[in-house]
């Protein structure tokens, strides 16, 4: 199946690369930028062990949410629009929750902050369809990059940020990251005043790609990449959430769980540069799946039985093991032949994966306590495992979501001629 077009010069598109790489820098900054200030922002701001779980969860819950809306906003005001609107949304969020007086008003405009990077994850994949039908691989691994980079860059200077002013600049200047986005998106747009850049590109064989109704909800792929992406977030989420807290109640002390969390996170960079570039190459995109997970699983094994012996190995493995995220958001693009069928599956795999994710970090917690044993938490992550497992094999073969909707056959049938 050809996904892609020959390849042509960036000349032209550099306003929406840049765009598409600072857009995923930014998309993780309101997420990840609040808990290491949280002991301060207690000082003016009364969090109690209900809400900062609350907030804990808000992310997933918004994308979730998000993710399944932003679809019908694409479709009803297209890429660009939807993507000012996200935008306004995050930027107005950001500025405002830091002059709220209590926690529940704090919540509500880190909901409306959150819900404008939820629908930022969502466009990301179809305007890269749309921009570089012909270099999809290449700008998923640079904005695939800039969205590990985001998730370190955040937490790291929030709290350098804060030593120089005080929280509310920390976490309020981020939002300067969500309105800069906006410029090379002007300059794109105007540059683009003469050009025709169809959310739906013509096929290599020269008959345009028609535009049919698509039911996720009614599609293999749709919910093949949905239990995949829930299968990964959710652990994921779980080290993020837990693995300070254990690897402390394990011996180590805090600092060292600490950097064992960065260690994680970054270990995201090196894989999301890998992915997109290897893995369109595959026949059977399942083999790049096999060996991330081995990483996964290893390193499960690793960090439970020997917490305090090769615990650095142990996380490296863990965190080479998300490379199945970047493969999951690369899919989203190779399994859709238009610019809106991969909105469409982006939009209900991230909606329904971090959804799926959401709620396996607090059941880690509960089944934990009621237990009082990490090997009965540790033993949700092989269930994720398998989770994903089960979806990678529904997303191998390559069908694509416009193959599961009616109007799409005989264009179907002249790519698999191709």
């Amino acid at each position: 199946m050809k996904n892609q077009s020959v390849a042509s010069p960036i000349s032209g598109r550099v306003g929406a690369l840049l765009g598409i790489l600072l857009l995923a820098l930014s998309l993780r900054a309101a997420v990840v930028s609040v808990s290491p200030l949280l002991s301060r922002i207690e000082s003016d701001v009364e969090f109690t062990e209900f809400t900062t779980g609350l907030l804990a969860m808000l992310a997933p819950i918004a994308f979730a949410v998000f993710g399944l809306l932003t679809p019908r906003l694409i479709k009803a005001f297209g890429l660009e629009k939807t993507l000012m609107i996200s935008l306004a949304l995050a930027v107005i969020g950001q500025v405002a929750r830091v002059f709220m007086p209590e926690v529940y008003s704090f919540l509500a405009l880190s909901i409306i902050t959150l819900a404008g990077y939820g629908m930022g994850n969502v466009v990301l994949p179809p305007l890269v369809k749309k921009y570089f039908p012909d270099r999809i691989g290449m700008v998923t691994s640079g904005y695939v990059t800039m969205l590990a980079a985001g998730t370190w860059m955040a937490p790291q200077f929030s709290v350098p940020l804060a030593n120089l002013s005080d929280w509310k600049v920390s976490i309020g200047s981020w939002a300067a990251l969500s309105g800069i986005v906006l410029v090379p998106w002007l300059v794109q747009l105007v540059a683009d005043r003469g050009t025709q850049r169809p959310d739906n590109p013509v096929h290599p064989s020269g008959i345009a790609q028609p535009i049919a109704k698509i039911n996720p909800w009614k599609s293999k792929v749709a919910w093949g990449l949905a239990i995949f992406l829930a299968g990964n977030s959710a652990q994921t989420y779980v080290y993020f959430t837990w693995l300070p807290p254990y690897l402390q109640d394990r011996g180590l002390d805090e600092l060292a769980a600490g950097n064992m969390l960065a260690l994680f996170a970054i270990l995201g960079l090196p894989v999301s540069l890998l992915v997109p570039l290897w893995v369109p190459r595959l026949k059977h995109p399942i083999i790049a799946v096999l060996v991330f997970t081995a990483c996964w699983i290893s390193g499960h094994l690793g960090i439970y039985l020997s917490p305090t012996q090769n615990t650095a190995l142990w996380i490296c493995l863990a965190g080479l093991g998300q490379g199945t995220f970047a493969i999951a958001l690369l899919m989203m693009n190779l399994r859709s032949r238009t610019t809106y069928g991969s909105g469409v599956l982006s939009g209900f795999a991230q909606g329904l994966g971090y959804a799926g994710a959401a709620v396996v970090p607090m059941l880690f917690g509960v089944v934990q306590k009621a237990t009082d044993s990490w090997g009965a938490a540790f033993s949700m992550l092989g269930g994720c495992v398998v989770v994903m497992l089960i979806g990678a094999i529904i997303i191998n073969p390559p069908r694509t979501i416009e193959d599961d909707s009616p109007g799409t056959e005989e264009l179907g049938k002249l790519e698999r001629i191709d």
